[in-house]
Formats: structure tokens, sequence, C-alpha cells
């Protein structure tokens, strides 16, 4: 009869056993709080701990090194009710600080941000108003906030007047259109506002899916009263977006991205590198670029967002699965990622505020060389 015990034969010999410095592991630390004076010394400390706690200090320093590497063109991605849940300053941070250079984002994100440059206030829901009485009430709720359709109308009125003033014969974009609308905050509005600060540090915002969103929808409204005006519309090539966002990646040296969420933003950020090599394949690319195109793949990515990956969408893959994309380098190569799967609103402002006292303590002013719009 057979032994069927053989794993009795295969028992581990002790003195192979490692103690953990032997194979190079980083040893862990406990999280003592005595020792952190600041969010930038809590989160370098949660990098020597575990779970989420530890993407979030590892995420920490990837965008402490996207940020200070000087060839590296950083994108950002933005989805999710980030300016109805009032994180709308810590974009502003970003960009104002050089920390980004593109921003690309969903347009309700854009179209809340815009009601909150121009001075308007979202308030918190009250449960003990059900949601057909909110909108009886013109309350429109996103989970536990509201955005009065008052602010919209006022909106409208704003975008109305902005696009008054512009030349038919000149073809708008979202990138366009969102520079316009951050000239309208810089002339006529006190204070923060996203498309106020990328107006004013000259940075492209893109919103992929533009007419999905109150901006798109004013943006309507302008049309049809111009068609039943009998005057000529403004015409809207979302074209005019992908190939300004694809030359401006294509003269950078290096790039990065940071990801709040996913959806939309973070694909339509991420295809440019598929898009050039396609380009590259079709006749050397000769016919649809000024320039050999060569590889754009991202090399740093920072990514909050609680989508989990076995669910199969965009917004939940790691970046090790765009890697097999020909979207980012692989860490072999030299690539360098973190990704914390928790609530944005949570993590975004420890992480941001950690990342600009670093800075602040090690006297590091960005300042770079990149090209950002045109």
């Amino acid at each position: 009869m057979e032994n069927k015990c053989e794993h009795n034969n295969n028992l581990r010999n002790k003195e192979e056993f490692g103690d953990g410095f032997s194979d190079n592991l980083v040893p862990l630390t406990p999280l003592d709080l005595s020792e952190c004076n600041d969010f930038d010394e809590l989160l370098r400390a949660m990098s020597f701990t575990a779970f989420d706690g530890r993407r979030l200090g590892e995420a920490a320093d990837v965008l402490y090194r996207m940020s200070t590497d000087k060839d590296c063109f950083v994108v950002l991605t933005l989805s999710g009710a980030m300016t109805m849940a009032k994180m709308g300053m810590i974009v502003c941070d970003l960009i104002e600080r050089n920390m980004v250079h593109a921003v690309i984002s969903t347009g309700a994100l854009m179209a809340h941000g815009f009601v909150e440059g121009t001075k308007r206030l979202h308030f918190k829901h009250d449960s003990k108003f059900n949601d057909s009485e909110l909108h009886k009430k013109g309350y429109n709720r996103v989970y536990d906030t509201i955005e009065l359709e008052k602010n919209l109308d006022d909106v409208e009125l704003i975008m109305k007047l902005v696009l008054s003033h512009h030349d038919p014969n000149e073809t708008l974009c979202s990138y366009k259109t969102n520079n316009i609308l951050g000239k309208y905050l810089h002339n006529s509005v006190k204070g923060r506002a996203i498309l106020k600060s990328a107006y004013e540090k000259k940075i492209p915002v893109y919103v992929p899916a533009f007419t999905d969103s109150e901006l798109g929808l004013n943006f309507g409204l302008d049309r049809r009263r111009r068609i039943a005006a009998g005057k000529p519309i403004l015409k809207f090539d979302p074209f005019l977006d992908l190939e300004h966002y694809t030359g401006l990646m294509q003269k950078q040296k290096k790039v990065a991205i940071f990801t709040i969420g996913g959806g939309v933003p973070r694909n339509w950020a991420q295809q440019v590198g598929p898009y050039l090599e396609l380009l590259k394949r079709r006749e050397n690319g000769k016919k649809y670029l000024d320039e050999e195109p060569r590889p754009c793949r991202f090399s740093y990515g920072v990514r909050l967002c609680p989508e989990p990956v076995h669910f199969g969408g965009l917004s939940g893959c790691t970046y090790s699965e765009g890697v097999s994309w020909g979207k980012f380098l692989d860490t072999a190569e030299g690539g360098r990622y973190a990704e914390v799967m928790t609530d944005a609103t949570l993590a975004l402002p420890v992480l941001v505020k950690a990342v600009i006292q670093r800075l602040d303590k090690n006297n590091v002013r960005i300042e770079k060389a990149l090209e950002c719009f045109s």
C-alpha cells in the first residue's frame, strides 16, 4: 500500500528559513502617531504599514517623484462628483503649484465646479425630504449633497452670454470651451476655481464626453436658439480635443497620470499610446503627423478608486493590465505606480497635503519647461 503521507518526505529544512533581510524584504514599522507631526510624516510612516494605508503612503512617494521629475508631463483625470464633494480647491492646488499640466474630466464635474466657481452654493441633503419633494423644490440630489436647479439655470445664462461673443467661424471643442469659461471666471469672479486656475496657468481641460453634462446641454440649448433665430450655429468638433492632446503628449519626454476615479477620462487619457502606435503602423505616420510618431507610455501612475478589478471595467483595471495595451511602462522598464482602492474624498486631501508639505520642506518649487497649451 502506497504511503499517503508523502508530505512527510518534503519537510522544510529549518536551516534554509530566511529572515526577510536575506531576501531583501523591507521590514514594517508600527505606526507611532507621536512621531508624526504633519501629513507628510504620517504618510511616510504609513508606507511601512499594510493594506490601503501602505498604498496611500506609497502613493505619496510616487506623486512626489512625478511632480519633481523635470522631464515629466503630468495628466490629471477626474471622475465622480468631486466638485460637489468640495474637492475642487485641491485640484486648484495641483494646477497652481505646477503639479499637473493637463486635466481630463467628466463634464458634470466641471459643470458643478463652474457653479462653485461663480460663488453659488451646494447644500447638505436633509433626509426629511424624499426625492419627489426634492424634485418639486428644484433640489437635485447627488447622494448626500444638493445641487440647486437655480444654480444650473444661472450657469446656463452665463454660458449663453459667453458663447454670444464667440466667432461662429472658429470651431469649438471641450478644451477651447473650458478655456473660454475660465477666462470669464478670471475677468468676472474673485476667488479660486478649477477652470479659472487652468486658464491662468494655460493648462488645457478636456471633457471627452462633453454632451454628457449641464455644460453640454447648455451648448445644445444655444445651438437650438441660433437655429430658431436663423443665426449661424457654433460648431463643435471633439476630434480637435483628441488631436490637441495627442500632439501635446507626443512632444513630452516622459508622461505620468494621476487618476481620481476612472471612467471615460481615465481611458481617454491612456489611449494616447495605442493611438500613436496605430499612427506609426499606418505608413510610418508620415501622412498623419508632422514628425515620426514615437511610443508614449506612462512612466508614473497614481490611482485613487474603490472599483475592484474583478468587475472587469476599466475603472478598476490595474496599471499592470494597461502594460499589455501599450499604455504604461512595465515596472521592469522603470514604471512606478501606486493604486489605492478607497474613496477619493478620504484619500485625496491627505495625499495632496502630504506631498505639498514635502515639497515645501524640501524647498522645491516646481518649474518645468513643458509645452502645455497652444
